[in-house]
């Protein structure tokens, strides 16, 4: 079942612009979606923000 979304002129066209030959409007955002998924995933498991080094880890495993 499809449905209508609302946007701009201006983001219509910037979409057209990001289209292939044949395009449709869903095929572009599938394909924005795809990337946006890969690129979160690849994000997700390589932060290292909650991470330390291996030194680090012998470091307290020594200490404690």
């Amino acid at each position: 079942m499809a449905t209508t979304i609302s946007i701009s002129q201006e983001m219509k066209g910037k979409l057209k612009n990001l289209g292939r030959a044949g395009d449709s409007y869903e095929d572009v955002i599938r394909r924005m979606y795809e990337i946006t998924k890969r690129s979160l995933l690849l994000h997700y498991v390589y932060d290292e923000s909650d991470s330390i080094s291996i030194a680090e880890a012998r470091k307290r495993l020594k200490n404690a």
